[in-house]
């Protein structure tokens, strides 16, 4: 037996090679340390796919709600079917551009479904029926149901950690202007009188508003996690309902 018949045979009974899903996963990004995540781009565009995630989840969840609630009503006249095929493959659409900002906001590629095979010689009602029974098409749109809520939640989450950490670390360098321009010793956390006692408590010394730097500086370091955590859950639902 010859060296390439042997080759050949060796291949053939190798078992398949799984693709490199570290490939897929990122497209152009690079993995960051700890200390440099909060100033890395790969951040800023994981923060900014946070943010466009929000309008553009509102207009898929309208979408998706007025076209089922329409195709459902419809559907004791001959106009409920076609409505719930546009809708579908409109809803094809919309998965495609959420792969296209997954793979430019995330570092995901996921390789979208199988084109659907629409039979186009045997009349408009067959290529309805395709349409309807277009699995693909059906994920794309309760992804747009899902995912409403959850980015609701990352945005709050994003917005409120990234603003925050951010005004909390840097008080060392304005913590001057209450003093300066409010007439405060400080700021003031509370001040407030009940059963006649006045109760107050203002960031004055030093240490304090050292320590509060501190506080914001954990907040800014640990912003990245979270956001890395929160598209997590995108990153699943592009590969479980749009691949």
């Amino acid at each position: 037996m010859s060296t390439s018949t042997l080759s050949y045979a060796a291949s053939a009974a190798a078992p398949p090679q799984a693709p490199d899903s570290s490939r897929r996963e990122h497209v152009g990004f690079e993995r960051v340390g700890f200390w440099r995540a909060p100033f890395a781009a790969v951040t800023f565009r994981e923060i900014g796919h946070v943010l466009v995630s929000l309008p553009v989840a509102i207009a898929g969840f309208s979408f998706a709600v007025a076209a089922v609630a329409l195709g459902a009503g419809l559907l004791v006249t001959v106009l409920g079917l076609p409505v719930l095929a546009a809708a579908l493959a409109a809803a094809r659409g919309l998965g495609a551009a959420e792969r296209r900002r997954a793979r430019t906001g995330l570092g995901l590629d996921v390789a979208g479904p199988a084109p659907l095979d629409v039979p186009r010689d045997k009349g408009r009602w067959a290529g309805v029926r395709a349409r309807i029974a277009d699995g693909a098409g059906w994920r794309a749109l309760l992804f747009q149901l899902v995912m409403f809520p959850w980015r609701v939640l990352s945005f709050t989450l994003s917005v409120t950690f990234l603003v925050t950490g951010w005004v909390v670390a840097l008080f060392p360098t304005y913590s001057w202007v209450f003093h300066h321009y409010v007439g405060w010793p400080g700021y003031r956390l509370y001040d407030f009188t009940s059963g006649g006692e006045r109760h107050q408590y203002y960031i004055t010394s030093p240490a304090q508003v050292l320590a509060v730097g501190l506080v914001g500086a954990v907040l800014v370091l640990l912003t990245p996690k979270l956001i890395r955590a929160l598209t997590g859950v995108d990153r699943a639902a592009v590969r479980s309902l749009l691949g």
